[in-house]
């Protein structure tokens, strides 16, 4: 099965269920019981997602990670795949934290201001510093830019803006169709009505505790994907509230405390999305995996998952690929160079 299938489809569909990981994979259905019993609300048919990358759940890595000797592997390097318009990273990412729904006057795990205070540190922090190996502008199919095209960002102040649009309750479930929506909405909201001025923004719709989508916890722990609009594309993440997954989704993952996930999961995300913005056009493995998916959810060894001290505190994070790494052989980093 090629990549396109695994991951990302550009006007096919891709089912939950054919899940996403740095190396060939079966299809593979929940595992495991770290979850929560609301996990049975998720128990129909999983969505069909179009042009998303979704963040597995620490079951369905491991089952993957075990079975990975009997499958043979393509080029373990990320490498460029030539952009979206000519645009594959974010040369100077802006991320707009929306939470959305009046639902989230009941935020138990208090993960919109965890959310705000990572964001606000992240920004120019050595762990999110590996992101600024890749750029665009160059030759598809470029592993190492060296000097060579425009490199992705890794700015002082990440988080351009944050909006409670609680004037009403969000979805229930929310479709992919509905987090677009709400990501091209709060484009506008925040101003950015021209393609330009998306050309390195990401929207994190992030979504109040019991009404996540469908798939949340059983397939996925996140995704981001992106959309077309009268503003251009515009790249969104799908960010459910993480805490409601527990250990599927890093409730006390390496010891790393009970709400190790959420800052795991969304940086997960930003560094994905830093590097392929509107996916699959950006950086990414020889099976379709980008610099979060080759990473997630290590335990021990190289690149395992640890806290990191920013200027607004001490978060949980997962280690990002660096093409750079050893001697350009590759690896998963907490810090770069």
């Amino acid at each position: 099965m090629g990549r396109s299938m695994r991951y990302v489809c550009a006007g096919t569909a891709l089912l939950l269920a054919v899940a996403c990981n740095d190396q060939g994979s079966t299809p593979t259905g929940p595992q495991g019981s770290g979850a929560p019993s609301f996990k049975t609300a998720f128990s129909g048919p999983p969505e069909v997602l179009r042009n998303a990358i979704i963040h597995r759940t620490v079951e369905a890595v491991a089952a993957e990670r075990a079975a990975r000797p009997a499958r043979p592997t393509k080029s373990k390097e990320l490498s460029y795949h030539g952009g979206t318009g000519g645009i594959g990273v974010e040369t100077a990412p802006r991320v707009y934290l929306v939470l959305w729904g009046s639902q989230w006057s009941n935020d138990p795990s208090g993960e919109g201001a965890i959310l705000q205070s990572f964001l606000n540190g992240v920004g120019s922090s050595s762990w999110l510093n590996s992101v600024t190996q890749y750029c665009q502008g160059v030759a598809s199919g470029t592993v190492f830019c060296g000097t060579s095209g425009t490199h992705a960002g890794n700015p002082s102040r990440i988080l351009a803006g944050v909006w409670s649009d609680g004037g009403a309750a969000a979805p229930t479930h929310p479709t992919q169709s509905q987090l677009a929506a709400e990501a091209v909405k709060a484009a506008a909201h925040f101003g950015n009505t021209a393609s330009g001025s998306n050309a390195s923004a990401q929207y994190v719709i992030a979504t109040a505790t019991g009404n996540s989508s469908s798939g949340f916890g059983t397939q996925y722990c996140a995704y981001h994907s992106s959309t077309s609009s009268s503003y251009g594309n515009v790249a969104y993440t799908n960010l459910p509230y993480i805490t409601d997954a527990g250990a599927s989704c890093g409730a006390n993952f390496n010891g790393l405390g009970a709400k190790a996930g959420i800052t795991i999961v969304e940086g997960h995300e930003l560094g994905e999305t830093i590097t392929d913005q509107f996916p699959s056009s950006g950086w990414l493995d020889g099976n379709g995996a980008e610099n979060g998916d080759k990473c997630a959810w290590i335990s021990s060894g190289q690149g395992a998952s640890a806290d990191i001290a920013l200027s607004t505190g001490t978060f949980p994070v997962q280690s990002l690929w660096s093409n750079a790494f050893n001697s350009n052989s590759g690896g998963c980093v907490l810090s770069y160079p």
